[in-house]
């Protein structure tokens, strides 16, 4: 469409189809990690017990802890360096328009969805996994010997 909008034509651009094109990809593109979240607890529970799941789960908390702790400061760090700069931090001569406000904004673009989006939704992805494991809990415990490991061993 950009070009019958940007010619001689002057076109109108279709929003609706935009969003029904970013719509379809972004469903399309979380299919596996949404997949990987949901069947993970299952598969892990109910392959090598309710230990192993118990394991699983720890470390999912523990990881994505740490991880969303260091998006949410490091997207901080960044968007509060351009403001910085901005303000004059550095000195005059590295207000708006210099070389290194035009590399903060670059980090202000990295760091806002590290801060606003990354390391908020990875506390979904704790949630998910342990709502999963209670879910299936009573299906991954008939799959675990008295123990706690695997039915199979």
């Amino acid at each position: 469409q950009f070009p019958k909008i940007m010619g001689p034509e002057r076109m109108a651009p279709d929003y609706d189809r935009c969003i029904m094109i970013s719509t379809q990809a972004s469903l399309r593109e979380m299919m596996q990690p949404s997949a990987l979240v949901i069947l993970s607890p299952i598969v892990v529970g109910c392959g090598f017990g309710k230990n192993a799941c118990a394991g699983l789960l720890l470390g999912a908390l523990v990881s994505s802890m740490q991880l969303a702790i260091s998006m949410s400061n490091s997207g901080g760090a960044w968007d509060n360096a351009k403001k910085y700069i901005t303000a004059g931090g550095l000195g005059p001569e590295y207000r708006k328009g210099s070389e290194a406000h035009k590399n903060s904004v670059i980090g202000d673009t990295v760091g806002d969805p590290l801060k606003d989006t990354s390391g908020p939704a990875l506390n979904i992805v704790m949630k998910l996994s342990a709502i999963i494991s209670l879910v299936f809990g009573d299906t991954i415990a008939h799959c675990s010997n008295i123990h706690g490991g695997p039915a199979w061993y």
